[in-house]
């Protein structure tokens, strides 16, 4: 086969910055991690010294770590003064954990897929799968600290107010199940707005249980928002409304898990299901949201569903349909789009 000279050059390249992205991703963890970039957006410009400095680390190290940032375009490097900087927008993107589009946790969740890739290897290999609670622990910390922010930004004010008639219970008094709750962000969020209602958040694995109820204490919801171990398909109680956050593709008997919230729903009662957005057709999922979903699923989302009993293996870009069809599968008639974002489809589920 003829080579294309031109096409060939253009691979490299995109293979050179696919590269050191892969090698800058310790660098943004590290970045994080002794908060370089927080400091230099409150107290920069700065050279290396002053920055070392500022956060009890290595001058030596801080200099190359400051170097290859600039290199990336991370951060920015003045000659004239041999001093680094950040730019606003760098800052809301590297720094500012609570705003909109806040990226380190998301390099957490990259270094977990590295550091669990003997384990997905093995399943290649022999089939079965890799269980949430297998995984290094910094993928827990990452999903919670990448979620949170566009969950502030769109549950409360967007997707909550798109469920016919939910909202205004939430405002009376109402009972919500959170299913698949991690650390707790979405249930804190939920408690802080509708300090009328109760809030119960459930998960199987217990360090996540754990952390979310000391996170609703730090927060002051504690007396509405309460967490017990348990898992999609034996949770108690009944409830108003349920819950499943980006959880639902990872389940490996999806089905019985909607089975199982249909049972648990009062009369009128709601789902909501919140799932990475997907189109139905892998060609319209080609693009730079689809790769990173796709890198997910297959080094966490789809091992954890294969671990699973039935192990049906949705993957984060199952599709509106595909999705539909198993919330109609475990009994629900009526499924609908709420509301979506570019990051997240929104779907209402009844009886």
């Amino acid at each position: 086969m003829a080579v294309d000279g031109d096409k060939l050059q253009e691979l490299i390249n995109r293979m050179f910055g696919d590269v050191g992205a892969a090698m800058g991703a310790a660098l943004v963890l590290l970045g994080d991690k002794f908060g370089f970039y927080k400091t230099l957006a409150a107290a920069g410009p700065l050279t290396p010294a002053e920055l070392a400095s500022k956060t009890g680390t290595v001058e030596r190290y801080v200099r190359e770590w400051a170097a290859a940032q600039a290199a990336a375009g991370y951060i920015n490097y003045d000659a004239a003064s041999g001093r680094f900087s950040i730019s606003p927008e760098q800052a809301l993107v590297l720094a500012d954990e609570t705003g909109p589009a806040f990226f380190p946790a998301m390099y957490e969740i990259a270094a977990a897929a590295v550091r669990d890739e003997p384990k997905v290897a093995n399943a290649f290999r022999n089939g079965g799968g890799v269980g949430w609670h297998e995984h290094d622990p910094c993928l827990f910390r990452g999903t919670e600290r990448f979620f949170r922010p566009g969950y502030a930004m769109h549950l409360v004010s967007e997707w909550i107010p798109a469920l016919d008639g939910v909202k205004q219970k939430l405002e009376r008094g109402a009972r919500v199940a959170d299913v698949g709750c991690g650390h707790g962000a979405s249930v804190i969020l939920m408690a802080k707005a509708f300090p009328k209602s109760k809030f119960f958040g459930f998960d199987y694995h217990q360090p996540s249980i754990d952390r979310a109820r000391e996170a609703a204490r730090e927060a002051g919801v504690a007396d509405r928002a309460t967490f017990e171990r348990a898992a999609a398909k034996d949770y108690p109680g009944t409830f108003d409304l349920v819950a499943f956050f980006d959880c639902l593709h990872d389940m490996g008997d999806p089905v019985g898990a909607a089975a199982h919230v249909k049972s648990s729903l009062a009369q009128d009662g709601t789902w909501m299901v919140v799932e990475p957005f997907g189109n139905d057709r892998l060609e319209d999922n080609l693009n730079p949201i689809g790769r990173i979903f796709y890198a997910a699923s297959t080094m966490i989302c789809v091992p954890g569903s294969m671990s699973q009993e039935v192990g049906l293996g949705l993957g984060t870009q199952a599709g509106e349909t595909r999705l539909t069809e198993v919330l109609k599968a475990g009994g629900f008639s009526r499924v609908r789009r709420a509301t979506a974002t570019p990051f997240n489809l929104v779907l209402e589920a009844r009886p």
